[in-house]
């Protein structure tokens, strides 16, 4: 009972922060006055006062306090945590330009992308292997990447830019071990110095817009919470549910940008962006399909091993 609990809780967790991403251009889209590095500028900063509020509230000082110590005295740990900063900062400038540019079908189209990219990434740097299901679904998707950059004359690099960017980000994580609130409090802190520095130029130069309407203003600030609210409840539901589930819902975000691309902002979806979306969503489902095969043969073989051991 206390599992079925816990996994419920888990799907709640993940559909509440897929939810959150995907309809996070509508809290964009208000600021498309404001310059997409200015957006950037306070993303960053009100994160990270986010994240630190987070940990007063949890009694989590002291571990922060430590944690941080023991990042400025390991050298691998403060390169994977700097790069995973530069990384999710590069990730976030490209998705605010692009929403604000009328190219949220692209980006959608990114986050589509981006678990066959992680998975590439798993390939290459950490040596893992794939079945021949998992190799015809990467030919499917590469095959969608240059057709649209055939039909359409231009190669999709805003869709390809924010999947390889979160997804070696997603490595640089891994590589950096600390949890998900220490984890997002540490990449925002490395990064926040310059993003307060940006600010400041901007408001001496007179070409601030957070005092230009009090809308602004609040979006702004605002821009902390919805960045770190959905990270921390993902963080939360990968402790309580399976990659499997996780990765049948990761697609909910995309779902949904790609809706209001086409539906609440009137951008293009043409034959080609159908043709392209379909290779992809086809390229998904075999390699789903091919995950859970595998998830739930390495299950039967561990229940088999725990079997001979008793």
């Amino acid at each position: 009972m206390e599992k079925n609990k816990r996994s419920q809780s888990g799907i709640l967790y993940a559909a509440f922060a897929y939810i959150i991403w995907g309809f996070l251009p509508l809290y964009w889209k208000p600021l498309h006055h404001v310059g997409s590095g200015e957006i950037l500028a306070h993303r960053i900063l009100w994160s990270f006062v986010f994240m630190l509020a987070v940990i007063a509230l949890t009694g989590r000082w002291k571990i922060f306090r430590s944690g941080m110590k023991q990042l400025m005295a390991n050298r691998r740990s403060f390169l994977s945590v700097m790069a995973a900063s530069l990384l999710i900062s590069a990730n976030w400038l490209i998705y605010i330009w692009a929403v604000n540019t009328d190219h949220v079908v692209q980006a959608s189209l990114g986050y589509y992308i981006n678990p066959l990219v992680s998975v590439i990434l798993g390939v290459i740097v950490l040596k893992e292997t794939l079945d021949r299901w998992q190799k015809l679904s990467f030919i499917l998707a590469g095959a969608a990447v240059l057709f649209m950059t055939q039909q359409i004359g231009s190669f999709p690099l805003v869709a390809l830019s924010l999947a390889v960017s979160f997804g070696v980000y997603g490595l640089a994580k891994k590589m950096a071990d600390f949890d998900s609130v220490l984890g997002l409090a540490y990449e925002t802190m490395l990064v926040a110095p310059f993003a307060l520095f940006y600010i400041f130029y901007l408001g001496a130069s007179g070409h601030a817009e957070i005092g230009s309407s009090t809308v602004s203003f609040f979006l702004l600030i605002g821009a902390g919470v919805v960045t770190a609210v959905p990270l921390l409840c993902f963080a939360q539901a990968a402790k309580r549910i399976s990659l499997t589930m996780i990765g049948f819902m990761q697609y909910i975000a995309p779902t949904l940008m790609l809706i209001l691309g086409v539906l609440l902002y009137d951008e293009p979806f043409t034959q080609t962006h159908a043709v392209a979306f379909a290779l992809i969503w086809t390229a998904l489902l075999i390699f789903s399909a091919s995950r859970i095969h595998q998830h739930a043969r390495l299950k039967k073989l561990n229940k088999e091993k725990a079997a001979k051991v008793s």
